[in-house]
């Protein structure tokens, strides 16, 4: 079963599993004790940490193993705003930072009252170095950027950011969950974060690196392990497993960076073509070479998702109605692309060619029976449908009316002609992606210059009725209030 979704969790490396059997054996000992079996659990961890320095770009003794990738997030973050808390206790984060970085944002919010700038982005999900430049004040504490992005694969200039933020003297954390196994991270960083399983290591290991005069203060009760600052017992045959299959993938990225970088180019390219309507999101050019991330118009991203395990492809997706919360990505919130009919893709090391082309062969006819179930008509998938003079469901008023001005009405109020050139559809609890299937039923019912009104509670109609003009060439006039969620305007200009 091919599985694409390397970017949650990547499959255990045979280096990993080999160096963790081995580890089991002679590791399972204190390494902080001084007989036999405690010298031989040291040496394994002091291996161990200089292997995953050296990948890293740091000296042994800044970095440090944590029980998780988001335990060493929260402590590097908690941890570097105490240590400046002298300074302020402002942080800056982008606006698509993993959820870890956030909810340390949140908790630091909530605990100290300190404030948060959150940084944008652009379409592609990018951040730029003079957004940063801005969004650093002098009571700025920390800021923190992810190295490339875990949804899209954006990757972020961080040594143009490094480098502002030293300017500045604002201490920067990385977050290096997805990268790390690519290639060190470039630039005068401060911190750095990542996390074993991303790159094929066993899950429960995260690093956290900390630069000498870095200001931090560990939080939490005192350790006398990993420098107090992860407390605990180290999972030393996992620990070793994780830098023995960094240093193993490190040794194929050249390689695989290329071939996966040429498959996923393929499925770039090709989607769009095979499927209509269909957006690929994330930067082109500046992207990790395993991930691509594409959005399909009036679709349900749990129901492709279904149908594709179902055809036994394992990948993952940002839509809301993937999403217990029924909200989308705040990724694909914060970038403004469509969200519905979210599909990532994150291809693994060792990926046969063969495998992305059956993918490609497969996802026209899974996409259409997922339209086809959804009640969308073939000409919205495409094309407008002509105005037929019905009232489609869903629809308060449809009429279509000539084209060109139309006079006002004896009282001065809105003509009949007027009246007859909108609609209004009713999209309120009717989930992603209802409200853009409706809009597209009825758009063709209105003449060039008219409107259609899209009532809708879903969050998601937000990105995806914006979006949708977008993809069709129409104007997005805006929302407003209404008394039962959003009104959403489009206007039909050709």
């Amino acid at each position: 079963m091919p599985y694409f979704d390397a970017a949650s969790s990547a499959p255990l490396h045979p280096v990993a599993r080999q160096a963790l059997q081995a580890a089991l054996a002679d590791g399972w000992a204190d390494p902080a004790r001084l007989y036999r079996e405690g010298r031989a659990a040291r040496l394994l961890l002091d291996s161990a940490r200089e292997a995953a320095a050296d990948a890293v770009g740091c000296r042994p003794d800044e970095l440090v193993f944590t029980p998780s990738g988001t335990h060493a997030v929260h402590a590097g973050v908690a941890g570097a705003l105490a240590g400046r808390r002298r300074v302020g206790s402002r942080l800056a984060v982008s606006a698509v930072e993993h959820s870890s970085v956030l909810h340390a944002a949140a908790a630091h919010e909530a605990a100290t009252g300190g404030a948060v700038t959150e940084v944008p982005v652009d379409r592609f999900g990018r951040v730029s170095s003079d957004r940063y430049d801005e969004a650093l004040r002098p009571d700025t504490a920390l800021a923190c950027l992810q190295s490339a992005n875990h949804e899209v694969g954006t990757e972020q200039p961080v040594a143009l950011v490094a480098e502002v933020c030293r300017s500045r003297g604002v201490p920067l954390l990385v977050d290096a969950a997805q990268s790390l196994g690519w290639g060190p991270v470039e630039g005068a960083w401060s911190l750095l974060t990542a996390s074993a399983h991303k790159w094929g290591g066993p899950a429960g290991v995260g690093l956290l690196a900390v630069r000498k005069g870095v200001r931090f203060a560990p939080q939490g009760p005192a350790d006398e392990r990993e420098s107090g600052r992860a407390p605990g017992f180290q999972n030393l045959p996992a620990v070793v497993a994780a830098a023995a299959s960094l240093r193993a993938v490190r040794a194929e990225a050249a390689a695989e960076s290329v071939r996966l970088r040429a498959l996923v180019d393929r499925i770039r390219a090709r989607v769009p073509e095979l499927v209509p309507d269909v957006e690929v999101v994330g930067d082109p050019e500046r992207r990790l070479p395993h991930l691509v991330t594409f959005s399909c118009l009036y679709v349900d991203g749990e129901a492709l998702l279904h149908e594709l395990d179902r055809a036994d492809f394992s990948v993952s997706s940002g839509s809301s109605c993937t999403s217990s919360t029924l909200t989308p990505s705040h990724v694909l919130r914060a970038m403004g692309v469509l969200s519905e009919g979210n599909v990532r893709v994150s291809l693994p090391l060792g990926t046969p060619e063969a495998e992305v082309d059956r993918f490609l062969e497969l996802l026209p006819g899974v996409v259409s029976g997922v339209r086809e179930r959804f009640g969308v008509p073939v000409a919205a998938a495409g094309r407008e449908r002509a105005a037929s003079g019905s009232v489609p469901a869903g629809a308060v008023s449809a009429e279509p009316v000539p084209s060109g001005p139309v006079p006002s009405g004896p009282d001065g109020g809105e003509s009949e002609g007027e009246r007859r050139g909108k609609l209004v559809v009713d999209a309120l609890g009717r989930r992603c992606p209802i409200p853009v299937i409706e809009l597209a039923k009825v758009f063709g019912d209105v003449p060039v210059g008219g409107t259609v009104t899209v009532l809708a509670d879903d969050e998601a109609a937000r990105l995806d009725i914006p979006a949708w003009c977008g993809m069709r060439g129409q104007e997005y006039v805006g929302e407003r209030p209404a008394d039962h969620g959003v009104a959403y305007v489009v206007r039909r200009v050709s």
